[in-house]
């Protein structure tokens, strides 16, 4: 039987710039060298992804059958909920994630924001970058009260940006949101990159709070990552979710990565599958 695959972090290069989508620019050049430095045999295959045509190719060459199409909201980088909304209605194997800065927005537009979000456009969490903002802010300030207490209220995940592209790695540190997890114990916490380069404390921290999930994505494959693994096959199958980080990495190359990475057999469901499906409230038979 095939193995169903959700992938928790994926946008097509089309989207931005900062996805490699205008060639022969610094930005394409950076696209190309994050994907040589995170393992991608073919440092350049995000080129398939520049039509929607392309992208969706990809999805289904790879096998996945649900990839979440993630935006930005920050004052350097903003990819919008209407663009990631006008993307997932060209395929039901797209799910879209809404995204905040309500450092920029305030609270009455950051609500309002989400309220959309969820209601209108579907989405199935909201993500907030809180260590790019300015000023960059832990991911426990109070100041993100309103969009935690929000998600509470509409039953869904809040998205938190970590690992080592944050601009100062004091807030690629997970003591901020083990702390988070504490004070929300009811909200769940998805942590895309994983808070690569500090597994063990973000593991511990895990250990600790299972509303914490881990999305580690492409820096699974760096060294020091193999703890995830460890992790997941003692205590943490049910809190580690797959993910391509697509444009950054091949869809099917990564499959392929990951599942050779030694997780065990029951494991490597949940993750691939059945804990995304859970804190998403997503149903593939749909």
């Amino acid at each position: 039987m095939k193995q169903k695959i959700i992938d928790l972090r994926n946008r097509p290069a089309f989207l931005h710039d900062f996805f490699g989508a205008t060639p022969n620019t610094p930005a394409y050049e950076t696209a190309k060298w994050l994907n040589q430095r995170v393992g991608s045999l073919e440092p350049e295959h995000f080129r398939r992804s520049y039509t929607v045509e392309g992208y969706l190719q990809e999805i289904d060459d790879a096998g996945i059958d649900l990839a979440v199409v993630v935006g930005r909201e920050t004052p350097d980088l903003t990819i919008d909920d209407q663009q990631i909304a006008d993307l997932v209605k060209h395929s039901k194997k797209l799910v879209g994630l809404g995204s905040v800065d309500i450092e920029s927005r305030g609270v009455d537009s950051t609500l309002a924001a989400i309220e959309k979000a969820i209601h209108h456009y579907g989405f199935k969490a909201i993500n907030i970058e809180p260590g790019f903002g300015k000023p960059a802010r832990q991911v426990d300030d109070p100041l993100f009260d309103p969009v935690y207490n929000a998600c509470q209220q509409y039953g869904v995940p809040v998205c938190v940006m970590s690992g080592p592209t944050t601009p100062d790695l004091d807030y690629a540190h997970p003591n901020a949101v083990a702390r988070l997890a504490r004070k929300y114990p009811q909200l769940n916490i998805i942590c895309f990159h994983g808070y690569y380069p500090f597994v063990n404390e973000i593991v511990g921290a895990a250990f600790r709070y299972p509303n914490l999930y881990l999305v580690p994505d492409m820096y699974i494959f760096q060294p020091g990552a193999e703890l995830y693994v460890q992790a997941a096959n003692q205590f943490l199958g049910d809190q580690l979710l797959f993910g391509t980080s697509y444009p950054f990495r091949p869809m099917k190359q990564t499959i392929a990565d990951f599942a050779a990475l030694g997780f065990k057999d029951a494991v490597l469901e949940k993750v691939f599958y059945q804990n995304a499906a859970r804190v998403l409230n997503l149903n593939l038979a749909a």
